[in-house]
């Protein structure tokens, strides 16, 4: 890898993890409704997830999907079901319920690094991240591509976290609350359309 590019995948890694799509528009929707504490899983799990999925792509896991053209197909219907599903429960989410409070539950840690997979988002940066910053594929030049992405994605996509949980004083009634959780659903849904583009 040229180091004198290390700044660029800076950047890169940072717009990329901190701008809208499904990860934070959950992640938001998540603090809002369950509060920092609780939403704890789910952010380490897109962190840590997207991560291994960057390692993953650059070590070639890709190939496969070259190998097999129909698996991009495959893989759109699941992202496309899967995201529709998750953008349903957020839609039906229930009352607001304090920070450490019962309730329906945030996603796992499990859940959310198996989410990366099915992402739409998370393999167009992925890939551009690799395809850009380490196009020879070396294992020096992919796992400095993914530490980047480790050490940047957590901090910004928590910052999503923090801004759902902070919003909890003004989603206090139900009404608010329903309001805001369909339009989290809407905005998941049309997070979709990128991908239904390809």
């Amino acid at each position: 890898m040229n180091y004198e590019t290390v700044p660029a995948l800076v950047m890169f890694a940072f717009v990329s993890s901190v701008t809208p799509g499904p990860n934070n528009l959950m992640l938001m929707a998540s603090g809002a409704n369950f509060g920092f504490k609780r939403t704890i899983p789910h952010a380490l799990g897109v962190g840590i997830g997207f991560t291994l999925m960057v390692f993953l792509v650059g070590i070639g896991i890709i190939k496969l999907f070259d190998q097999f053209p129909a698996s991009y197909s495959i893989l759109k219907v699941v992202s496309v079901g899967y995201l529709l599903y998750l953008a349903y429960k957020i839609a039906k989410a229930g009352a607001p319920v304090e920070e450490g409070g019962e309730g329906s539950k945030p996603l796992s840690f499990i859940q959310a690094a198996l989410f990366q997979w099915v992402n739409p988002k998370a393999w167009t940066m992925a890939l551009t991240a690799i395809s850009l910053y380490a196009p020879s594929q070396s294992l020096q030049a992919v796992i400095i591509v993914a530490a980047i992405f480790g050490l940047i994605n957590l901090p910004s996509v928590s910052s999503w976290v923090m801004l759902g949980r902070q919003m909890q004083s003004m989603l206090n009634n139900q009404i608010r609350l329903k309001v805001f959780n369909i339009t989290m659903a809407l905005l998941l849904v049309l997070s979709l359309y990128p991908l239904l583009e390809l």
